[in-house]
C-alpha cells in the first residue's frame, strides 16, 4: 500500500511496521530521534503494524512536545526498573509524565531520599546504555490480573479491577512489567538525558485515608545539551526564589504557625507594594475608573443569590455574627454591584467603572500554599465595568489596552486565550453564547492572536486570560476579564435607555495584575528582586568614610527626600567597602560616597548598583539622575509615573 511521510509517498507491504514505512522514508538521523509515530491522530509505537487503509503516518521526534511526553513516560519505567532492582520488594503504584518531568509514587520500606539518586542514576543509566527495548503486548484482563496479583503489586490490581475493559496492555522493560497505554520509546536508550530532582511524600489516590507512598520527581530531554539548559534554569530558579529574596531583602515573612498562608509586609515590602498600589490607583483613574470599597462580610443569602454559595463555597470562609451566617469574600463583584444598584442609571451613564484594590479571602489547602504566588489572604487590582451591550466591545478593547501597558511596562510578553463555559456554570447558554462571542470578537478586532481554552471559564462567564512569560521562560495565569450577562440578570441591574425603558446592562470582571502578592513574587524572580528605580522601596543610599561626613550625609538625605526620592543612610563603624557592598546585595539603585574630598566640595561620589562609577557629582546632578531614571519607562504609552 501507498502511504505518504514527510511529502514522500512510499510502498510497504501488508503488515508493514511503522518503524520500517518510517526507516524506508526518513533518513539515518532522523530515523534514529523518532520516538513513536502518528497515525490518524492516535499515536503508536514505532514497532506497531501500520493499520490497514492508512495514506500518510508522521514521524514523533523526541525532541517534540508529543515525543518529549514519550520519552518521560518511559524514563519513569526507567526509573522504576531500576529501584525495584536496588530495592527489592519495593512495590510499584503510578508513574506519569508531567510538564517538564515525570515522577513515580513507590510503596517502600523506607521514604526514599536525595541520597538514594546516585545509585539509582546509576542503573539507570546501566539500562539506558544497553538500551534495554520496550515490549507491547495486549493481554485479557483476567490475566493482568493474575500477573500483577502473584507479584504482589497491590496497587496494579486495584488500578485493573476497576478498568472497564476486557484486555489490558502490558509493557516489559527487562524484568519490569507495567500497566500501562503507552506509547513507549522503542528502547531505553534514547532516555539517556535524565536527571532525579527531588523526592515527596503522596498519598495514594491523592486521599489522606491511604497510605503515603513515597515520590521521586525527574527529568527528561532529548539530549544533554536542552537537560543542562533546563537544569541551569532551575538552578536559576532557586537563586532568585522570591521567598529567599524576600528575606534576606527583609521584604517580608511567613508565620504559618499563627496566619498560614498569610503574608506579614515588613516596611521595606509594604513600601514597595504601596508604590505600586498608588501607581495603579492613578492609572485607573487616568482611564476612566472610579474608586470604591466593599465590605469584607456579606450575609449569606447574597452569595446564594449570587451562586457563589453553589459554585463556589469550597474555597470561601464562613462565621456567624447574631445568629446570621456570612461569608468573607472571595471576590469584590457583588459590592460592586450593590453600589451600581444604589442609584438610577440613565444609558447616558454608562459604562461605569469601578476599580477596588480589595483584600480577599479563598480557603487552598496547605499543601498548595507557595510563599507570594499561593496565599489564602491576597490584593486584587480588581475592577468592574458595568455597560450598555452595544459598548462591550469597546470595553474589552480598552481594558486590553490597559493589559498591553502594564505588562510592557514590567518587561513581560504574554499570550492570550479564551476560556469558554465549564461544566459547573450557571446562566442560558445563549449568554454564554453572547459573552463568549463578544471576547472573540473584540480580539479579532485588534488582531490578537488567542488560544481556545476548553471549559476554563468562570462559573458565571467565560473570559480572556492573560499568561506573561517571565525570564526564565515559565508562563504565569496573571490578567483575566471575564463577560458576564448572568449576575447583572440575578441582581436586577438596570439602566433607562434612550426609549424610557427598562434595559439590563453587561458586567465584565477584570483583574490586570491579578493578585499583588503574586504578581511582586512573580517579578521578584523575573527581575531578581533588582526592581526598577520607579518602584524599589529605597532608590538611593548614602554611605561615608567616616563620622566627619555624618552630617553632611544626613542633609543629603534631606535634600533627596524633598524632592520625593526614597533615601537611607548608612552611617555605620564600618569600612567603606563593607558598607558599599551591602548596598549592592540590597539591591540599591544609586550609592552616595561621601568622603573628605566629596564634604569639602559639596558633592558626592556616585555608583550604580551594578558597580560602575559615575564619578563626583552634585546633589542637584544626583536628583535629576534619578527623575530621569525613575521616569523612563514611562515614557512609552501615554503613561506617567509623575501623577498631577
Amino acid at each position: 500500500m501507498d502511504i505518504s511521510i514527510e511529502d514522500k509517498t512510499i510502498c510497504i507491504g501488508e503488515g508493514a511496521s511503522c518503524a520500517g514505512a518510517l526507516q524506508t522514508a526518513l533518513s539515518g538521523k532522523k530515523f534514529k530521534n523518532c520516538a513513536a509515530a502518528l497515525v490518524h491522530g492516535v499515536l503508536l509505537d514505532l514497532s506497531s503494524p501500520v493499520p490497514a487503509g492508512a495514506a500518510s503516518l508522521e514521524p514523533v521526534y523526541a525532541d517534540s512536545p508529543a515525543g518529549l511526553e514519550i520519552l518521560r513516560h518511559s524514563a519513569a519505567h526507567v526509573m522504576a526498573l531500576a529501584v525495584r532492582r536496588l530495592f527489592p520488594g519495593t512495590l510499584v503504584s503510578i508513574g506519569p509524565a508531567i510538564d517538564k518531568g515525570f515522577y513515580y509514587d513507590f510503596d517502600t520500606a523506607r521514604p526514599f531520599t536525595p541520597e538514594d539518586f546516585p545509585a539509582i542514576e546509576a542503573e539507570m543509566r546501566k539500562i539506558t546504555t544497553q538500551a534495554l527495548p520496550f515490549t507491547r503486548r495486549e493481554v485479557p484482563k483476567s490475566e493482568a490480573l493474575r500477573l500483577f496479583r502473584d507479584q504482589g503489586e497491590i496497587y496494579k490490581v486495584e488500578i485493573i479491577e476497576e478498568l472497564d475493559a476486557e484486555t489490558v496492555s502490558l509493557y516489559d522493560l527487562g524484568e519490569f512489567t507495567d500497566l500501562c497505554r503507552g506509547p513507549h520509546l522503542p528502547h531505553a536508550g534514547l532516555a539517556k538525558a535524565f536527571r532525579l530532582l527531588s523526592v515527596a511524600g503522596a498519598y495514594w489516590r491523592g486521599s489522606e485515608k491511604n497510605k503515603m507512598l513515597s515520590r521521586i520527581y525527574g527529568t527528561g530531554f532529548a539530549d544533554e545539551a536542552a537537560l543542562d539548559k533546563y537544569l541551569h534554569g532551575l538552578e536559576e530558579a532557586k537563586r532568585r526564589d522570591h521567598r529567599k529574596l524576600g528575606r534576606e531583602l527583609d521584604l517580608f515573612d511567613f508565620h504559618e504557625d499563627v496566619a498560614p498562608g498569610m503574608v506579614f509586609w515588613h516596611p521595606k515590602g509594604m513600601l514597595l507594594r504601596t508604590i505600586l498600589e498608588d501607581f495603579l490607583r492613578k492609572e485607573h483613574l487616568k482611564r476612566g475608573y472610579e474608586l470604591v470599597q466593599g465590605p469584607q462580610l456579606l450575609r449569606r443569602e447574597l452569595w446564594e443569590k449570587s451562586g457563589h454559595y453553589a459554585n463556589y463555597r469550597e474555597n470561601m470562609y464562613f462565621t456567624e455574627i447574631e445568629g446570621g451566617a456570612f461569608g468573607i469574600k472571595p471576590m469584590n463583584c457583588l459590592a460592586h454591584m450593590l453600589i451600581y444598584g444604589s442609584a438610577k442609571r440613565s444609558y447616558r451613564d454608562l459604562p461605569v467603572r469601578y476599580a477596588e484594590l480589595g483584600v480577599v479571602h479563598r480557603h487552598e489547602m496547605s499543601g498548595v500554599l507557595h510563599g507570594l504566588l499561593r496565599v489564602r489572604q491576597f490584593t486584587q487590582d480588581d475592577a468592574h465595568i458595568i455597560c450598555r451591550p452595544d459598548q462591550l466591545e469597546d470595553e474589552i478593547i480598552g481594558v486590553m489596552a490597559l493589559v498591553r501597558d502594564l505588562y510592557n511596562l514590567f518587561g513581560f510578553s504574554y499570550k492570550l486565550g479564551v476560556a469558554t463555559r465549564p461544566e459547573k456554570h450557571i446562566g442560558t447558554p445563549e449568554a454564554w453564547e453572547l459573552a463568549t462571542n463578544a471576547l472573540i470578537k473584540a480580539l479579532e478586532r485588534l488582531g490578537l492572536p488567542y488560544t481556545i481554552y476548553e471549559g476554563d471559564g468562570a462559573f458565571y462567564g467565560p473570559k480572556i486570560d492573560g499568561r506573561v512569560t517571565d525570564s526564565l521562560e515559565r508562563e504565569w495565569q496573571c490578567s483575566t476579564i471575564q463577560c458576564d450577562f448572568t449576575l447583572p440578570e440575578r441582581f436586577d441591574l438596570s439602566y433607562t435607555g434612550n426609549d424610557g425603558g427598562k434595559h439590563r446592562p453587561v458586567m465584565l470582571h477584570r483583574a490586570i495584575l491579578g493578585s499583588l502578592e503574586r504578581f511582586i513574587g512573580i517579578l521578584i524572580e523575573h527581575n531578581a528582586a533588582v526592581f526598577p528605580t520607579w518602584l524599589t522601596p529605597e532608590q538611593a543610599r548614602i554611605v561615608t568614610v567616616s563620622e566627619k561626613q555624618d552630617d553632611f550625609a544626613r542633609k543629603t538625605q534631606a535634600r533627596l527626600l524633598a524632592h520625593g526620592l526614597r533615601a537611607h543612610v548608612d552611617l555605620r563603624n564600618e569600612k567603606l567597602g563593607y558598607k558599599v557592598r551591602a548596598a549592592q546585595l540590597d539591591k540599591i539603585p544609586y550609592v552616595l560616597v561621601i568622603g573628605d574630598k566629596e564634604l569639602e566640595a559639596d558633592e558626592v561620589n556616585l555608583r550604580l548598583r551594578g558597580g560602575e562609577t559615575l564619578g563626583s557629582k552634585k546633589i542637584a546632578e544626583v536628583v535629576a539622575l534619578i527623575q530621569a531614571d525613575s521616569d523612563e519607562p514611562f515614557k512609552q504609552g501615554g503613561m506617567s509615573y509623575r501623577f498631577t
